[in-house]
């Protein structure tokens, strides 16, 4: 079982930057894909970024161009850089890695982008 610890996270102001980590209990070398997925208050859990073992990379269209996912296989962690942050970001973000057949979920990390 692959235990999964987002860190990173807090208050920022709008426009803003932050930096989450996702550390994960073994190599991730054998996780086929790693993902970032964020649920704000009343809304269902959604996808932000996916990146596979080969680094490739998609992103959901509200993040473009903002949101940068990455993974250090060396470290064992993904994470998500996040610019030019926006009140509507606001959510717990969650890591996810998909290894074979099964699916590993953090317990999250809050982000508040208010003034």
């Amino acid at each position: 079982q692959v235990r999964l610890v987002e860190s990173g996270g807090g208050l920022v102001q709008p426009g803003g930057s932050l930096r989450l980590s996702c550390a994960a209990s073994e190599s991730i070398n054998s996780i086929n894909n790693m993902a970032w997925y964020r649920q704000g208050p009343g809304k269902q859990r959604e996808l932000v970024a996916r990146i596979t073992s080969g680094g490739s990379t998609t992103y959901a269209d509200s993040v473009k161009g903002r949101f940068t996912i990455s993974r250090d296989n060396a470290k064992n962690t993904m994470y998500l850089q996040m610019n030019s942050l926006k009140p509507e970001d606001t959510a717990v973000y969650y890591c996810k890695a998909e290894k074979v057949i099964f699916a590993y979920w953090g317990q999250g990390t809050q982000v508040t982008v208010s003034s």
